[in-house]
C-alpha cells in the first residue's frame, strides 16, 4: 500500500456497479460515484434508456445511486445483454479496469426467470485467514465452462460491523477524510460526535471497554454474574465495533470495490502498538492484503449476476434481537440505539433497497433529506432510525420459477413469554402466517433463511442446555427450534396439504456447510424438503472442534437414533448428504460459496460448495437402506 497512491485523484466510480433486482421488465444498478452524476443514461445492447434515479449524498465526494430502467420485455429470457452507464458523453464503466470477462468490452447480464442454477452463501469476514469464495465464483464465470447462474443470493453477514480489524479501522478513518463523509453528534456517548473519535493506532482495540455503552441487567441463573455490567454489544471480538454512520459507509465501500484501497496507506508496523497488539495488527494486515487483491474480481462478479441480500446479526451487531432482554438493554440506551440504527441505515442503503426498490418508496425521500446537510442533524437522524426500527418489510420474494422467498428472521421476533432472557423465535406468528401465504398454491419454492431451519441437532442441544443455565448469549442460541411456538408453526407449514411439493431451503450463518434430505414420517405423499447450508464465504468454524461435533451428532442423532423421537422435529425424517461420498462425515469446514443446480421439478440435481482454491465439495444423496 504505497503512500504515494494517497495523492492520486478520486476516480469517478468508487464502488460498484452492482446488479441488483432484475426481472423481465426492469433492471436496477447500484453504484457510488465521487461526484454527482449530471445526466446518467443506461444503455442495454447499445440502446439508451433514461433511468429512474435515487440519489443519496453520503459525503462531499461520495454519491450513492440506485438507477432503475423499466420497459416491456426489457430483459428477454436468457439473452445476453451488455450494458453501460453514460454520464454526459463519457462511459463510466469503461474507466474501470478488469470489469469485463475475456473477449468483452462491456459488462453483461443474462436474466432468467427460470432458476436452473444459483450461487448462495453468507459470512464474509475480510480479515479471516481463509480465502474469499466470491473470487472463486468469479473465476468460475470467467472460465465460461458451464451455464451462468441465475443469481447470487447473499444470506447474511455481508459485512461485520462488530468485528473490524485494526488495519481496516485505520483505513476507514482515511476513507472518511478522503470522501468527507457525513459526521454526526452523539447522545449518551463518551465522545461528543463522530469527528471526536481517536483513530491513532494506540487507541485501537479498545472500543469494547472505552467507547461502547454498558448496562446492568442481572439474570437469576447460574451465570448471573456474566450479565452484571456486561457491554450491551455482546460480541467477544468487538474491540473495533463501528459506531458512526460514516464508519459504516466507509466499510461497505472497502469490502465491495478495490478503488479506494489504492488511495489509502496502512503501515505494517504502526507506532503506538507493540507486543500482542502489534502481532495482531500484522496478522490482520496480511489477511487484508490478500482480501484486497481479490476485490476486482468480486466487483466483476456482482456486475454480471443479479445480486440479492438479506441481513443477519453481524450486519448490525452480534446477537441482534436474540432475546427480549437484549432488546431492552440495547434500545433503552441512546448511544447503543444510535449505533444499531446507523448499522440499519447502512444496511438499508447498501443492501436492502436494491432487493425490491418499490418497497422502499416511503423511506427513500426521507433518507435523501437526512443525508442532505453537511453534518447529520440529530433529530432527523433519530427519527429516520425510529422509522427503520419499526419497518416490517425487509423480507421479499422473486416471482421466478421456483418462487424465491427471502425471510427476515431478525426484526419480527417471537419473544419468549416465560423468560425475557430466553431466545426469541426467529419469526413471530404474524410473520410466519405471511410466510405461509407465500407458499400456498406453489408447486416448488426456494426459501432463504439465514439460520438453517434444520440444523445440527447436537449443536442445538448444546445451545438449549446453555439457555437453561442462562447463557443463551454465550452460545448464540439462534435456531428455529429454540422457541416452541415458532418451531411448531414452522414445522406445521411443511405438513400443510396446500404447500409445495418441493422445498429448497438455503441457509448460512453457522460457518460450516452441510445438506439434508428431509421427509415427513408416516406420510405417504410427503413433500421433498432439502436443507442446503453454505457458510462461510470467508469464515470458518474452529477447525479442531467441528469434527467432534460431526461425529457426536452422527452417534447421538443419526438416522436410526431413538433420540430423534424426543426432539421437536420428531415428525421429520432427516438424512444427511455425504460430502464427496464420505461414509460418515456430514459437515464441511472450509470456506466456500454454495452452487445449486435445479431440475425442472424444482428438486436439486446437484448440491455443491465451491471453495476459494477452486476445489469443490459435492453433497451426494444418502445411501438407500
Amino acid at each position: 500500500m504505497d503512500s504515494s497512491q494517497a495523492r492520486n485523484p478520486l476516480p469517478s466510480l468508487i464502488a460498484g456497479p452492482i446488479l441488483r433486482h432484475c426481472d423481465h421488465s426492469s433492471m436496477t444498478l447500484w453504484l457510488v460515484s465521487s461526484r454527482p452524476l449530471r445526466e446518467p443514461v443506461l444503455t442495454l445492447n447499445g440502446k439508451a434508456h433514461q433511468p429512474h434515479i435515487d440519489e443519496f449524498p453520503l459525503g462531499e465526494a461520495a454519491w450513492m445511486y440506485l438507477l432503475t430502467v423499466s420497459g416491456d420485455d426489457l430483459l428477454p429470457e436468457g439473452q445476453s445483454i451488455s450494458y453501460d452507464l453514460i454520464d454526459g458523453k463519457s462511459s463510466l464503466l469503461g474507466e474501470l479496469d478488469g470489469l469485463c470477462y475475456p473477449g468483452q468490452t462491456l459488462p453483461n447480464l443474462s436474466y432468467s426467470g427460470n432458476i436452473h442454477s444459483l450461487l448462495h452463501g453468507s459470512c464474509r469476514n475480510p480479515h479471516h485467514h481463509s480465502g474469499d469464495a466470491l473470487v472463486a465464483a468469479d473465476t468460475l464465470l470467467a472460465e465460461g465452462k458451464s451455464e451462468r447462474p441465475a443469481l447470487l443470493m447473499l444470506s447474511g453477514d455481508q459485512v461485520y460491523i462488530d468485528d473490524v480489524a485494526g488495519p481496516m479501522l485505520y483505513a476507514i478513518k482515511q476513507v472518511i477524510e478522503l470522501l468527507k463523509l457525513r459526521h454526526e453528534d452523539f447522545v449518551g456517548a463518551p465522545v461528543a460526535g463522530s469527528d471526536n473519535i481517536d483513530y491513532s493506532p494506540a487507541k485501537l482495540y479498545q472500543r469494547y471497554k472505552r467507547l461502547l455503552p454498558h448496562t446492568q441487567y442481572p439474570a437469576k441463573t447460574a451465570l448471573w454474574r456474566w450479565y452484571i455490567n456486561h457491554p450491551i454489544f455482546t460480541s467477544s471480538i468487538a474491540e473495533n465495533h463501528l459506531v458512526s454512520f460514516a464508519e459504516m459507509t466507509a466499510l461497505y465501500l472497502l469490502v465491495w470495490s478495490p478503488e479506494l484501497w489504492h488511495l489509502i496507506d496502512i503501515p505494517k508496523s504502526p507506532q503506538g502498538l507493540n507486543g500482542k497488539r502489534l502481532a495482531q495488527w500484522q496478522k490482520e494486515w496480511d489477511h487484508l492484503l490478500a482480501f484486497r487483491a481479490g476485490l476486482s474480481q468480486v466487483r466483476r462478479l456482482m456486475a454480471h449476476l443479479p445480486t440479492y441480500m438479506i441481513f443477519d446479526d453481524h450486519d448490525i451487531t452480534d446477537d441482534w434481537n436474540l432475546t427480549a432482554k437484549w432488546e431492552e438493554a440495547a434500545y433503552g440506551h441512546a448511544f447503543s440505539k444510535r449505533i444499531i440504527g446507523n448499522a440499519l441505515l447502512g444496511y438499508c442503503l447498501f443492501q436492502a433497497i436494491g432487493n425490491a426498490p418499490k418497497k422502499f418508496e416511503s423511506v427513500i425521500s426521507e433518507l435523501e433529506a437526512m443525508l442532505a446537510p453537511p453534518r447529520l442533524d440529530v433529530s432527523t437522524q433519530d427519527a429516520m432510525i425510529d422509522k427503520l426500527l419499526r419497518f416490517e418489510d425487509w423480507h421479499f420474494h422473486l416471482d421466478t420459477s421456483p418462487r424465491l422467498v427471502v425471510l427476515d428472521t431478525r426484526t419480527r421476533r417471537w419473544r419468549s413469554e416465560s423468560n425475557l432472557a430466553k431466545p426469541s423465535g426467529l419469526m413471530d406468528w404474524e410473520a410466519l402466517m405471511d410466510f405461509q401465504q407465500q407458499l400456498i398454491g406453489q408447486e416448488k419454492v426456494i426459501i432463504v433463511s439465514a439460520a438453517p431451519m434444520f440444523g445440527v441437532k447436537l449443536i442445538e442441544a448444546v445451545q438449549r442446555t446453555a439457555t437453561l443455565l442462562g447463557g443463551s448469549l454465550l452460545v448464540d442460541a439462534e435456531n428455529w427450534m429454540a422457541h416452541p411456538g415458532a418451531a411448531g408453526a414452522l414445522l406445521s407449514m411443511f405438513m400443510h396439504r396446500k404447500t409445495p411439493q418441493e422445498f429448497i431451503i438455503l441457509s448460512g450463518d453457522v460457518h460450516y456447510s452441510f445438506a439434508y434430505d428431509v421427509r415427513i414420517r408416516f406420510r405417504h405423499a410427503s413433500p421433498n424438503i432439502y436443507q442446503i447450508t453454505s457458510s462461510g464465504i470467508k469464515n470458518q468454524f474452529p477447525e479442531k472442534l467441528l469434527p467432534w461435533f460431526d461425529k457426536l451428532n452422527g452417534w447421538l442423532y443419526g438416522y436410526f437414533s431413538p433420540l430423534n423421537l424426543f426432539t421437536k422435529r420428531k415428525r421429520m425424517l432427516i438424512r444427511g448428504r455425504r460430502p464427496n461420498g464420505e461414509r460418515s462425515k456430514r459437515l464441511v469446514n472450509q470456506s466456500g460459496i454454495g452452487l445449486v443446480h435445479l431440475s425442472e421439478s424444482g428438486a436439486p440435481r446437484r448440491i455443491a460448495v465451491l471453495h476459494a482454491d477452486m476445489s469443490q465439495t459435492e453433497f451426494l444423496p444418502p445411501r438407500e437402506h
